[in-house]
């Protein structure tokens, strides 16, 4: 009878673990994901109350997002025509003339294409580099590939940090020193935010 107990409540402990391990990995992205978006909307949305409190004499919740999303549409149509290009240009050139907010503004500018438009100066390709040390491999994305003033090929390869990828390292290495992966840049993102528990297969 003891040994029959025993074995129902290793069996119920058991279950109860796989429970708890499985509700989490369902709850917890969503409850991140629902988390961020909450940010997201009353920070813009707050950003905008002095100016929707001017306008319709009370702050009405929702509309300054509304209003952000619309700046943003239309600044997306100008920016899509000639002229608006060209204004865009100007407007590059006057902050380049001031030296913080030139570098403020690259960095952002930067950081945005990389994400939402990958073939533009964003991550080329996905490595493994040996790095803190030799024998030790981690992952890189390439940025660009250089030459030195002998003509050796090297590559820029941004290491991030995890659990998160917007920090991390810039390491020049000669082209023979990394390794391909042929992975997707998404996998490689969800490798590193997951500390290696969501990772490709094959290595």
């Amino acid at each position: 009878m003891r040994l029959k107990l025993r074995f129902l409540w290793s069996v119920g402990v058991n279950s109860l673990k796989r429970n708890l391990l499985a509700g989490i990995i369902v709850v917890v992205p969503i409850a991140g994901t629902i988390f961020i978006l909450h940010w997201l909307f009353f920070s813009i949305d707050g950003l905008l109350a002095p100016l929707v409190e001017a306008i319709f004499g009370r702050n009405i919740v929702g509309v300054g997002f509304i209003m952000m999303l619309i700046v943003v549409y239309l600044a997306g149509i100008i920016g899509a025509n000639i002229i608006g290009k060209r204004i865009i240009r100007r407007s590059e050139l006057f902050l380049a003339a001031v030296p913080m907010v030139r570098s403020i503004y690259n960095t952002f500018k930067q950081a945005l294409e990389s994400v939402i438009l990958p073939t533009k100066g964003g991550f080329k390709e996905v490595v493994l580099v040996e790095f803190p040390r030799l024998g030790m491999r981690t992952v890189g994305f390439v940025t660009n590939r250089v030459k030195d003033n002998a003509g050796r090929d090297y590559v820029n390869v941004y290491i991030p940090t995890t659990p998160n990828p917007t920090s991390g390292y810039l390491e020049i290495i000669p082209a023979d020193e990394v390794t391909p992966t042929g992975w997707s840049v998404e996998d490689a993102v969800k490798m590193v935010i997951s500390g290696g528990m969501i990772s490709p297969p094959v290595i």
